[in-house]
């Protein structure tokens, strides 16, 4: 117990600068102008340092989550093909994706080296998020532990000089018993996935639950980056590559209609105040690039 002289102050421990002690007495017992100090037990000394030791660690460390799920996204990964990916597999990459987000406690993006690799998503909460059946989300989510698992990605580097190929995942795991899938991304995918402001693009995972189709909720990722602009355009090729349809609609009139003539009106029906049209832009008589206009925001 410290005593200060002629004030009547009982202090219970010392507060020192340094994260533990080593001392080979125990108790301390000296005299000065200023105080006493009578019987210091090291032992709880050592323990209320340790103590306040961990928890300023704690506070270093600690990550701020935002209440409401958010996705962020490097513009190279929104643009990446999704093929093989059904659009509850891509909910599900979507809803796992938005557990990553989140700032220090001095409100500072995360770096790649201080995002968390494995997450855990349950059948509820998943199902409540995206306004699905539970029964169906169970199934969902056991279907798409293989295709997380099966899933390469084509993208462009970080520096944009080359195509590379990443696994999304390196492992996935379902628990029937518990209705959950754990997941865990590969170091490849990280840095798309980090938060760099000028790179990257983010948008409110509620914004896309009530979504119907994977070409409506790639349209309305793709339109994010050009948000504040009020249009963009993306030739007929990049449509292809973003809506990942491979082999399928090969007639233009075709993959018009069933990819982004019928998610603008999906698009338009959630959020009419979008505003969403589109212009063909042709060279000869053939459609080459897709120029979309919207209300800005």
């Amino acid at each position: 117990m410290i005593i200060l002289a002629n004030s009547g102050l009982n202090v219970p421990f010392l507060q020192l600068n340094v994260p533990f002690l080593q001392l080979n007495v125990p108790f301390l017992q000296f005299k000065c102008a200023f105080f006493t100090v009578e019987k210091v037990d090291i032992s709880t000394v050592m323990i209320h340092l340790t103590q306040r030791h961990i928890y300023e660690m704690k506070m270093e460390n600690q990550i701020l989550k935002s209440k409401t799920p958010k996705v962020y996204k490097h513009k190279f990964l929104n643009t990446a093909s999704f093929g093989g990916f059904h659009h509850s597999d891509y909910q599900i990459f979507l809803d796992l994706i938005s557990k990553i987000g989140g700032v220090d406690k001095k409100g500072r993006y995360l770096q790649p080296e201080q995002m968390q690799r494995e997450h855990v998503l349950t059948a509820k909460e998943h199902a409540k998020k995206f306004n699905l059946n539970v029964d169906n989300s169970y199934r969902y989510l056991k279907k798409s532990c293989d295709k997380l698992m099966e899933k390469i990605l084509r993208i462009d580097s970080l520096d944009g000089k080359k195509i590379i190929k990443i696994n999304v995942c390196s492992s996935a795991e379902y628990d029937q018993k518990e209705g959950k899938i754990t997941i865990r991304f590969t170091d490849d995918i990280m840095p798309y996935l980090a938060q760099v402001k000028e790179k990257f693009l983010l948008y409110n995972i509620k914004e896309i639950s009530n979504l119907g189709s994977l070409y409506t909720t790639r349209l309305y990722e793709l339109l994010q980056e050009y948000k504040s602009t009020g249009w963009m355009e993306k030739t007929v090729d990049e449509l292809r590559k973003s809506f990942s349809v491979g082999n399928k609609h090969k007639m233009y009139s075709t993959f018009k209609r069933k990819t982004f003539a019928h998610a603008c009106k999906e698009i338009n029906h959630n959020y009419p105040e979008i505003n969403l049209t589109f212009e063909e832009k042709k060279e000869s008589r053939k459609v080459v690039a897709i120029k979309f206009i919207f209300n800005p925001s």
